[in-house]
């Protein structure tokens, strides 16, 4: 009874402020763990207010994965509107590093349960991404399966980082830019590069802005999208992926959570059959065995580069990367600055944070200016009148933190200590190095 009553309580402030996309967004997220049915209907209701098409479809999977375990009805309600245009511009919050994930172009329709139509037998279902994989009588070369948007920022747009900026511009960009020099010495346009670092240091707006500087098309692509229960199901999406990329060139596929596609074949456990036809046609596409990647260029974002399958890291393939770190000061305050834009703040002091917050990733100072705001709408139900977010406010948010990236550099230690590194953790080593780290 408690939960409904603070469900109801949410719902009231919701309804009070329907363009309260945040708010909204939390509100499915909690949803989530009480009332299935009722987070499907807030879910679409966050998706007409104009919210993130990324965001929408990463809670269309929670709902499935809901659903999958049993957590409410096999069927989640079909939308039949027609999708809106190209999604509008980021927002403010959303316009540095730390936001990990984008807008993606159009918005895919809800998941449904496999139905008649869609379930007739293999490489007839959708996958847990929904409409991004091939249906049922669908040549997975179609296309159009796939929708490529045009991002509007650039390198440029990121705050600080100047470190992985300039890295990026001297291995991979400065080569793309000077097409004319690059075919003197016989280079075709393309390429592809692996970002890896601590989760929630901004791997996909980066890979966004970068192609925003090429002026390319953009493509995302997330384990949800080619994950199916229909065998080589995945492989026709892999294929389409490519297909509509060439078709959309100059284009940039940008493949999130890379390991747990490109793991290491040699893995044992159920899925290794699996994991190896993925991984094999991964090659296949990176080599252009059935067509050629000019003007391609493939970014992939990983947490654990050590897992992914050395023979895609071979050069000619993925063989260029770069460490994202966790956002300098600079950074920090631009995302604490981004996420308080148009709410109730007190003159705060957003450099005197970002200080106090070093070794925090984006996600994690987006977490602080939260749970800052969280306390202040809290405190000003209670009074009844507004009671605005403080500089103290933001530091003891912080205080209450520990930063996540703590636990992926303890775990990375022992892999750049015994492990074989072929250049992969040269920036890593000399960034431990500066830090003061074992």
């Amino acid at each position: 009874m408690q939960n409904d009553d603070f469900l109801e309580v949410i719902g009231a402030e919701v309804a009070a402020d329907p363009q309260n996309l945040s708010l909204r967004e939390d509100f499915v997220t909690l949803l989530l763990q009480h009332d299935v049915d009722r987070a499907a209907e807030e879910l679409q209701a966050f998706e007409a207010h104009g919210a993130d098409p990324a965001r929408v479809k990463l809670l269309r999977a929670r709902l499935m994965a809901v659903r999958m375990r049993g957590g409410g009805p096999s069927e989640a309600p079909r939308d039949t509107r027609t999708p809106p245009p190209a999604a509008p511009p980021a927002a403010p919050s959303e316009r540095f590093p730390g936001r990990t994930s984008g807008p993606t172009g159009t918005t895919p329709a809800p998941i449904p349960a496999p139905s008649a139509d869609d379930a007739s037998g293999p490489g007839g279902g959708v996958g847990i991404g929904g409409s991004a994989g091939p249906a049922d009588g669908q040549a997975p070369s179609q296309p159009g399966l796939w929708d490529a948007e045009r991002p509007a920022v650039t390198l440029s747009d990121v705050a600080g980082l100047a470190e992985v900026k300039q890295h990026l511009d001297s291995t991979f960009l400065a080569p793309l830019r000077n097409p004319e020099l690059a075919a003197a010495f016989g280079q075709t346009a393309g390429g592809s590069l692996l970002m890896y670092g601590p989760p929630g240091c901004g791997k996909t707006y980066i890979a966004r802005a970068i192609a925003g500087d090429l002026g390319a098309s953009f493509i995302h692509v997330t384990l949800a999208d080619l994950l199916s229960k229909w065998i080589g199901d995945s492989e026709k999406a892999i294929r389409s992926v490519f297909h509509d990329a060439r078709a959309a060139s100059p284009c940039v596929i940008f493949f999130d959570e890379f390991d747990a596609l490109g793991g290491r074949r040699s893995s044992g456990g159920g899925g290794s059959q699996s994991m190896r036809m993925i991984v094999t046609q991964l090659l296949e596409e990176l080599d252009g065995v059935s067509s050629q990647n000019e003007g391609v260029y493939f970014l992939a974002a990983t947490n654990r580069p050590w897992d992914i399958d050395p023979a895609l890291r071979r050069p000619g393939r993925i063989d260029k990367t770069v460490l994202v770190l966790p956002p300098d000061t600079v950074a920090r305050a631009a995302i604490l600055q981004g996420d308080l834009a148009g709410k109730p703040a007190d003159d705060v002091d957003v450099v005197a944070v970002a200080e106090a917050t070093d070794g925090f990733s984006g996600a994690d100072i987006a977490q602080v200016g939260k749970i800052a705001l969280q306390q202040s709408m809290t405190a000003s139900m209670s009074a009844g009148k507004i009671i605005p977010v403080t500089t103290q406010a933001l530091l003891d948010a912080a205080a209450g933190i520990t930063p996540s990236t703590t636990s992926w550099f303890d775990q990375v230690a022992p892999v750049i200590e015994y492990g074989v590194d072929d250049g992969t953790f040269d920036q890593l080593r000399a960034y431990r190095v500066q830090r003061g780290m074992r």
